[in-house]
C-alpha cells in the first residue's frame, strides 16, 4: 500500500476521521469528502488506487441508490477504479449487487482493522493487475507488428561497415546505453534492431519512438503514459512507450529534436530508473535497454548550449558511427543486387539485371540520401523498366 493514493467518499465525518487514522499511515496520501458531487472533479485532477465509497449519503434513505448512482459515475470514468462499498450490516444484499455492478468488494460498519487494510491492499493490487494486463496488451500489439514487418538484412561486405558489425556484436550482449550517429538514410534503425536481436533481451519487444515528431505537450504521455482525466482528450488510460518497453529495448530515433525542458524530463526518468504517469503519483519502475539514434553532433550541441551533458553522458555509453554509403563504396553492387531481386519480385518482373556502366555509375554516384536514396532509386528503376536489363537511362545522376 506504500505509496498508494486513496479516495474515501462517505457523509459521515466520524467515519472519514476513524478510516484517515487507520490508513494514512500505510498510504501516501488519503483524499476524503463528504460530498460525493465532488466525485468527478476529484478523478479528473488526481489517480487513485482504491476508491471507498459509502451506500447511502442522505438521512433517513437506505435504499443504496445513491452509492449505486456514483459506483456507475465512477466506472463510467475508468472501468479499472478499484471501488470498494462501504455499508451497515443490514444492507449486505445492496452491496453485494454493487459488487455485481464492478465494486471489487465491500466492507460492513463496525469494520475489523486488520480486514478492512487485507480488503484495500487487495484492491491496490487488483488495480495494478489491471494495468500490468493493459500493458501486455499493448506490448502483444507491438510484437504483431513486429512480426509483419520485413526481417532486418544486414548488407555490407566493406571494411569500415564490418567494424561496425563486430562492435555492433561486441556491445550487443551488454546492457549498455549506445548512441548510433550516422547521416539521414544510413540505416541507423537497421542497426538497432541488430542490436536488439543480438541481445539478451532478444525475447522481448523492441519500441520505437520518433522523438522528432513528438510535441512538447504529448512528450510525457508518450513516454511515460497517462491516466484516465488527466487531460482534457485523456479519455481512457494509456500506458507509456517504457512500460511497453519493459524488459526490451527502448529505440529513441532524432533524439537531438528534444528540447531542454523535455531533455531534462528524459533525463531524470533514465536517473531514477522509474517514471510516473501523466495525472498519477504512483513511481514505475523501468527496466529497459536505451538505444538512441541522432544524424546531429550532439558534441556541437552541447557546446551550442542545445542539448544537455549530463544527458549525452547518459544515453552514450557506448557510441556505433554509421559510415555515408559513399564512404562504403563495396557495398554499393550487393545492395543494389540486394534491393533489386525484392522489388523485381514485387512487382512481378523477375530476370532483371544491371548493365556494367550503370553499376559503374552507382559507385561514383555520392547518393547523399545514403542507403535509403538507393533502395528508392532501384525500386523506381524496376517499376518504370521496359527490357530486361536497367541501364543509366533508367536512373538520374545529377
Amino acid at each position: 500500500m506504500k505509496g498508494s493514493r486513496i479516495l474515501i467518499v462517505d457523509d459521515n465525518r466520524s467515519v472519514l476521521n476513524a478510516l484517515e487514522l487507520l490508513l494514512q499511515p500505510l498510504c501516501k496520501e488519503v483524499v476524503m469528502t463528504t460530498n460525493p458531487n465532488q466525485i468527478p472533479s476529484l478523478l479528473r485532477g488526481t489517480h487513485f488506487d482504491a476508491i471507498l465509497l459509502d451506500m447511502n449519503f442522505s438521512a433517513g434513505i437506505n435504499t443504496g441508490n445513491e452509492g449505486m448512482y456514483w459506483l456507475k459515475r465512477i466506472l463510467e470514468h475508468d472501468p479499472n477504479h478499484s471501488v470498494i462499498m462501504i455499508t451497515a450490516y443490514g444492507d449486505v444484499e445492496l452491496a453485494v449487487r454493487a459488487v455485481k455492478k464492478g465494486a471489487v468488494d465491500f466492507v460492513l460498519k463496525p469494520w475489523d482493522n486488520s480486514k478492512l487494510i487485507t480488503t484495500v491492499n487487495a484492491a491496490i493490487q487488483l488495480q495494478d493487475s489491471r494495468e500490468e494486463v493493459k500493458s501486455l496488451k499493448e506490448k502483444e500489439q507491438n510484437l504483431k507488428a513486429a512480426m509483419k514487418r520485413e526481417p532486418t538484412v544486414i548488407i555490407g561486405e566493406s571494411p569500415r561497415f564490418k567494424r561496425v558489425l563486430e562492435l555492433v556484436a561486441k556491445v550487443a550482449k551488454t546492457d549498455a546505453n549506445v548512441l548510433i550517429t550516422g547521416e539521414n538514410g544510413t540505416g541507423k534503425e537497421v542497426i538497432a534492431r541488430e542490436l536488439h536481436r543480438q541481445s539478451l533481451r532478444h525475447n522481448e519487444v523492441m519500441v520505437s519512438v520518433d522523438m522528432g515528431s513528438l510535441s512538447e505537450t504529448l512528450f510525457e504521455s508518450e513516454l511515460f503514459g497517462h491516466v484516465q482525466g488527466a487531460f482534457t482528450d485523456a479519455k481512457e488510460d494509456r500506458v507509456g512507450k517504457f512500460e511497453v518497453a519493459k524488459g526490451g529495448t527502448l529505440f529513441m530515433d532524432e533524439i537531438a529534436n528534444l528540447s531542454l525542458p523535455l531533455q531534462a524530463k528524459l533525463l531524470a526518468a533514465l536517473q531514477n530508473r522509474e517514471i510516473v504517469k501523466v495525472g498519477s503519483n504512483k513511481k514505475i519502475p523501468i527496466d529497459i535497454r536505451l538505444v538512441c539514434a541522432t544524424n546531429s553532433d550532439l558534441n556541437v550541441l552541447v557546446r551550442e548550449g542545445q542539448f544537455r551533458e549530463d544527458l549525452l553522458y547518459r544515453i552514450n555509453t557506448i557510441q556505433v558511427e554509421i559510415p555515408p554509403l559513399r564512404e562504403r563504396v563495396e557495398d554499393i553492387p550487393l545492395l543494389a543486387n540486394f534491393f533489386l531481386g525484392i522489388y523485381s519480385a514485387k512487382y512481378n518482373n523477375p530476370g532483371l539485371k544491371f548493365d556494367n556502366e550503370v553499376m559503374e555509375q552507382m559507385k561514383r554516384y555520392a547518393w547523399p540520401g545514403n542507403v535509403r536514396e538507393l533502395q528508392h532509386a532501384v525500386e523506381k528503376a524496376v517499376i518504370l523498366s521496359e527490357g530486361d536489363t536497367l541501364t543509366q537511362h533508367n536512373f538520374i545522376f545529377p
